[in-house]
């Protein structure tokens, strides 16, 4: 098995992402290399964070940080530069666009959402008082109950069963 240098290896698996998008199979019947090797290459570079092709090389179908890295990597490119990052990633301009703005937009709920919370967590405490509250009163009565429960046994047993009137 001969190796693979490192830049040989991200040009093949560069492959397998837009515009091109070939599958694991084609490459490896174009480039000579085992599919066993591509796929270990591929989880390699997915285990480092790396953008590599998943099932479906749609953007549609690409995962949330997959989108969010696009994102990053555009962040600093003017239209042109965009253009063409969009053109050699199969991507639409719109695309990128759309993504940003959901990663802008992402937080904008979080204060909302974060009061929200913190409410329902005081409903929440004051109903687990008052159950425990109820909870420690009928514990009393029961505890009452059965005290009056054992007076009455003592009290036949020393009065006798008919005593009671």
């Amino acid at each position: 098995m001969k190796p693979y240098s490192p830049e040989r290896k991200e040009a093949l698996l560069r492959r397998l992402l837009p515009p091109e998008c070939l599958t694991v199979a084609e490459l490896a019947s174009v480039a000579g290399v085992s599919t066993q090797t591509l796929y270990n290459w591929r989880k390699q570079l997915k285990e480092q964070g790396s953008l590599v092709s998943q099932a479906s090389p749609r953007p549609e179908a690409w995962s949330s940080a997959q989108k969010f890295a696009i994102v990053l990597e555009t962040a600093a490119l003017n239209e042109t530069e965009l253009a063409e990052f969009c053109r050699q990633r199969g991507l639409l301009v719109e695309q990128v666009g759309e993504w940003k703005q959901a990663c802008l937009d992402a937080n904008a709920g979080v204060q909302h959402q974060s009061k929200g919370l913190r409410e329902q967590l005081a409903q929440e405490k004051k109903r687990s008082k008052k159950l425990e509250r109820e909870l420690v009163r009928k514990e009393k009565a029961l505890a009452e109950a059965a005290a009056l429960l054992v007076l009455r046994k003592k009290f036949n047993a020393i009065w006798g069963e008919g005593a009671d009137d």
